[in-house]
């Protein structure tokens, strides 16, 4: 007879057989794919401007650390925790003289013996004298040519094998990822144009990356990027957060180098860029409120500063070409004028600190650059470095991916099918599909992401072509069980016609009983919980869980268009309001004393048909225009047309009417202008404008009228056809979309008969009752 002893060894044994098979049956790969959250820029004192703002204690190894969980220190000496932590990173030091302060002051280094060096060495930590000097040799090897002494394999292919290292060694399949990665640091005339480049295997990496030490053009980083391609190993890079580009990220006529934007360039971003940083410390890029007038949540996060920039500069940054819904709808009008779209990306968000460590929610948010922003006193104060007001600093965004497991290929792969979502800090999960025939009840089906997958396409991906009415999609978003209650999902779509480009966003699912508005659809905001005395919120309102399968009810076969998802927190106290509380001061006035924390999905395309695109009535061009004998105006006869006077106008794509004012003072004024008419891109808030008189600038040069928006000049050109005016806009790749009317319009729509009688006999009556009171 078997003792007790043994059955109950046998027990265990078996429990423990049980438990590794459901471990490993766990870490199965996922075919439905997993959510996964993780960081794709962050900065330790490897990186020089890091270790000029004061971190000098940390490297890559401690930023792995930290977005496991572990505690690590700040820069200033305090210890850090994430609040949640991560599935993956990539830390992402500048390539540009990568880690030579670190080499520098190891004795016996190699880099620490040669002499370009010796400025950076400080061998007393006490000493002012010492670290001021440090300092200055930083800022001039930032500002100066590149010293090659500095870019042998000796120094910088050191430092990229000891990041590699470490990369590997916190690597945990199926736990945690570690990238090797790195930034690519353009700034020419300090316009950012930075890129973090990822690699699919660390084990093919080159013996040194591409710096902007070599090149500060894209393209020549994407042909570096093609040969190591060619080479066998595979990476892709993410476009910095691009509104601090000064317009530079998202061109749609020449690039960098002065070059015509063709299709070989396009095709070449493409291949190399999957993704874009949506939100990061230093603000967002999906849209900006004079890019999107109509989009009440358009104000987010806004940042218009360049950084680096001396105190005195009047520059600030442009808002065209600096954001990300803006060159979407490029990209779609180019696609249907010109045949190829560069601007084809997934979403993504990150942090870009330089503390090694970085906060992603409000309630925890020490700041992002060691001395410059570490202390709650220089962070209220409204202190100013590099340009930057330290008050309007964001926490963090984490990249989401859909991947079947947790390791470097599943991830990487799915990053470069752009199957992933921006989160502005919380872990926000959204999932879109878009196909052309899903069923309305899906959503209650238990398997219904299998039946996503199998009925159309994830987040990233193209519509298959043209096989129904309209295009439906389901948006599913569940909250962050540690953060806000859900408000909304959004769709935001764009789409082009005739070289204009539009947008609109719905409202799709909401939480509560909240009613649409009858005429514009949008859904009233929910009541803020936020108590900003006492910088607390209440999760009573909003929901857990939003789904819905929407239809496209405006969808027009002959049209490029895309769709993303936009999920929307309720009302939470931003950082400011939390620490003016822990102050006991006000909230400071120049930030939003509240936040809707949100999530981003990447886009879903869809491209018409050669039939779709035929059987659309075909726009106007300036080429056919002048096919037909038509003249451009010129400087004298568009200063007689136009100045003193007032002229109506037809947009022949839209349909509308609208005036326009140009006054002798060199003042134009739009009016007639509705809220709820689709205004093409690029013309600023023209129904407030116009409603409340406001003016912008013009002027005649060279034949063509100017305006501005923000600083970006918009070119109006003029041409006559026997006795009508056209104009063509310069942002309308070659449509001249504009009708000069020769006399004022019938501005509305004669009224329904019904309604015109009912009228007619309300004002019979009040006349003939007002006629009996007289006599």
């Amino acid at each position: 007879m078997k003792s007790k002893r043994t059955y109950r060894a046998r027990s265990i044994l078996t429990l423990a057989a049980l438990s590794a098979a459901l471990t490993a049956w766990a870490e199965e790969p996922n075919p439905n794919r997993n959510a996964y959250f993780g960081e794709t820029h962050l900065h330790t004192s490897w990186s020089l401007d890091a270790w000029v703002f004061g971190n000098k204690i940390t490297g890559p190894a401690d930023a792995y650390k930290y977005a496991k969980g572990e505690t690590i220190k700040h820069p200033l000496g305090y210890d850090i925790r994430i609040t949640t932590p991560m599935d993956f990173m990539g830390v992402t030091d500048h390539s540009e003289y990568v880690g030579v302060t670190k080499q520098a002051n190891t004795p016996g280094s190699y880099t620490s013996k040669l002499p370009e060096a010796q400025g950076l060495i400080v061998t007393d930590p006490n000493s002012k004298e010492q670290q001021q000097r440090a300092f200055l040799a930083v800022v001039k090897l930032l500002s100066s040519p590149p010293v090659k002494a500095l870019m042998s394999p000796k120094v910088a292919g050191t430092v990229w094998k000891e990041n590699n290292d470490i990369a590997n060694a916190a690597n945990e399949p199926g736990k945690f990822t570690a990238f090797c990665s790195y930034e690519w640091t353009s700034m020419p005339d300090n316009r950012n144009l930075h890129r973090n480049v990822f690699f699919r295997d660390c084990a093919k990496v080159p013996e040194m990356p591409f710096s902007a030490l070599d090149s500060v053009h894209p393209a020549e980083l994407w042909n570096w990027m093609d040969g190591q391609r060619k080479a066998g190993n595979e990476l892709l890079a993410i476009s910095h957060n691009a509104n601090l580009s000064d317009g530079w990220m998202y061109p749609t006529d020449v690039d960098s180098l002065g070059r015509p934007i063709d299709a070989a360039w396009a095709e070449s971003r493409v291949r190399n860029e999957r993704l874009i940083e949506i939100k990061q410390i230093k603000g967002q890029s999906e849209t900006h409120p004079l890019l999107s007038p109509n989009d009440e949540f358009s104000s987010f996060a806004i940042w218009s500063v360049l950084l680096g920039l001396p105190a005195e500069s009047g520059r600030v940054d442009k808002i065209v070409g600096s954001y990300a819904r803006q060159a979407l709808k490029d990209g779609l009008a180019m696609q249907d004028t010109r045949g190829f779209n560069p601007y084809k990306f997934g979403f993504g968000a990150a942090a870009d600190s330089h503390n090694t460590a970085t906060p992603y929610r409000q309630e925890n948010f020490f700041g992002g650059h060691a001395q410059e922003d570490g202390t709650i006193e220089t962070r209220m104060s409204g202190h100013n470095f590099a340009g930057i007001d330290v008050r309007y600093e964001e926490p963090a965004g984490l990249t989401g991916v859909w991947a079947e497991e947790n390791t470097r290929a599943s991830l990487f792969d799915a990053m470069n099918r752009r199957e992933t979502f921006g989160v502005s800090g919380p872990h926000i999960k959204v999932r879109l599909f878009g196909g052309w025939d899903y069923d309305q009840h899906l959503l209650n089906d238990g398997d219904w992401i299998t039946k996503a997958y199998r009925g159309g396409v994830p987040m990233g991906s193209d519509l298959p072509p043209l096989q129904g009415k309209a295009p439906s999609f389901v948006v599913w978003a569940a909250k962050d069980p540690t953060a806000g209650n859900l408000d909304r999902i959004q769709i935001v779509k764009g789409w082009t016609k005739d070289g204009q480009s539009f947008e609109h966003v719905y409202d799709v699912v909401w939480s509560g009983d909240r009613k649409p508005d009858k005429w514009s659809k949008k859904i009233p905001p929910l009541k803020s919980t936020v108590d900003i005395d006492k910088a607390s919120y209440s999760n009573s309102l909003g929901s857990v869980e939003l789904k819905k399968v929407w239809t496209d009810p405006a969808f027009d076969p002959s049209q490029h268009a895309f769709y993303y998802a936009r999920v929307l927190e309720i009302e939470t106290p931003r950082w400011t309001t939390i620490q003016a509380k822990q102050l006991g001061i006000a909230p400071p006035d120049t930030v939003p004393p509240t936040v809707q924390e949100r999530a981003w999905s990447s886009p879903i395309w869809y491209t018409p048909t050669d039939k779709a695109r035929k059987a659309a009535q075909p726009g106007l061009t300036v080429a056919a225009l002048k096919g037909k004998g038509a003249t451009q105006l010129t400087q004298q006869q568009l200063e007689a047309l136009l100045i003193g006077k007032a002229h109506w106008y037809r947009n022949n794509v839209t349909g509308e009417l609208f005036k326009v004012s140009y006054r002798k003072e060199g003042q134009q004024t739009v009016y007639h202008v509705g809220r709820n008419i689709h205004q093409p891109s690029l013309v600023g808030d023209v129904a407030r404008n116009g409603y409340e008189g406001m003016s912008a600038g013009y002027s005649i040069k060279d034949g063509k009228v100017v305006t501005l928006l923000q600083d970006h000049p918009l070119e109006a050109t003029f041409y006559k056809l026997g006795d009508m005016v056209y104009a063509a806009r310069s942002n309308e790749f070659g449509y001249a979309n504009y009708e000069l009317l020769a006399k004022p319009p019938q501005l509305i729509d004669p009224l329904p008969k019904a309604v015109a009688e009912k009228i007619a006999k309300k004002n019979q009556a009040d006349f003939l009752h007002y006629d009996s009171e007289v006599k």
